[in-house]
């Protein structure tokens, strides 16, 4: 049973799993909905909008990490989300803030800006220095699994086999943090859907998320909207919401604690709904 976790006042205590993040990309190329919110009013908007529609978490980032994507040098990254999470912090004061980065200093003026937590795609591998970060403000961080770089992961990804590599990578990571002296209650271990794996090795985390349960910490999912499901209902990005919501229904049997979504209303009706008429998950 895991223990529960408390960010600024709200308490996840696993009884409405799973927990929605809201995404909110200040970027002018992500995959999906980049050049959307390129302004720190349509940001506010949008931090609003999630925030009623039951996000409780709001996800900022600064640099698109779709396939094949180049780097954001760091001060652009700066410029992009600071105004952004300083905006939302003073009309939202009680809203739970995540920072989308791998760069450190991007980490560390976000969290003195009002951010709660980060969010790592690279673990703490692409910059040493996040460790100190995460450190020093012992605040949750996310650590995703990822094969090569976004510039590089999809070219042919590769595993002997995928759920045990990736399991071994949160064994060295958790390890690795903990003796650095990051508390184990704060670490959030996400698999890296679609970051370096292909369609079938998608498939075989999602048809093994049970696996990482060994871990004893919560598990995101960012599902949203990515290229497996397109696979599936063969759609376009941003007509992909349906079939993450399908999804979302199946993260709930499996036990999942976040998922990291566009469409917040729609995943929170279906669950919601859902969850009224089918009740407690059979165990």
């Amino acid at each position: 049973m895991l223990k529960p976790l408390q960010i600024r006042k709200v308490i996840f205590d696993w009884t409405e799993t799973p927990y929605l993040m809201g995404i909110i990309n200040v970027t002018p190329d992500s995959f999906s909905d980049g050049g959307e919110v390129d302004t720190v009013e349509k940001a506010l908007k949008r931090a609003e909008l999630l925030l009623k529609e039951g996000a409780s978490i709001l996800d900022i980032g600064g640099e698109s990490t779709r396939p094949f994507s180049d780097p954001v040098p760091e001060e652009i990254e700066i410029k992009r989300v600071l105004p952004v999470i300083k905006a939302i912090r003073e009309n939202f004061p009680e809203a739970i803030i995540s920072v989308d980065t791998y760069k450190a200093k991007v980490a560390e003026l976000a969290l003195k800006t009002g951010a709660d937590m980060i969010n790592d795609i690279s673990g703490c591998q692409f910059d040493k220095k996040m460790i100190d970060v995460a450190k020093d403000f012992q605040c949750p961080i996310v650590i995703m699994h990822i094969k090569g770089t976004p510039k590089t992961m999809q070219i042919n990804p590769y595993y002997e086999n995928v759920i045990k590599e990736i399991k071994a990578y949160f064994y060295e990571r958790i390890d690795f943090l903990t003796n650095k002296g990051i508390a184990f209650e704060k670490i959030i271990l996400d698999p890296g859907l679609g970051f370096g794996k292909t369609f079938q090795h998608n498939l075989e985390i999602i048809k093994n998320l049970e696996e990482f349960k060994e871990f004893k910490r919560p598990i995101l999912l960012g599902p949203s909207r990515k290229s497996f499901i397109g696979e599936i209902v063969k759609k376009p990005p941003k007509e992909r919401d349906g079939g993450t919501a399908g999804f979302a229904i199946y993260s709930y049997f499996k036990g999942v604690h976040f998922l990291r979504v566009h469409n917040v209303s729609l995943i929170n009706d279906v669950l919601k709904t859902f969850k009224f008429f089918w009740g407690d998950p059979i165990s």
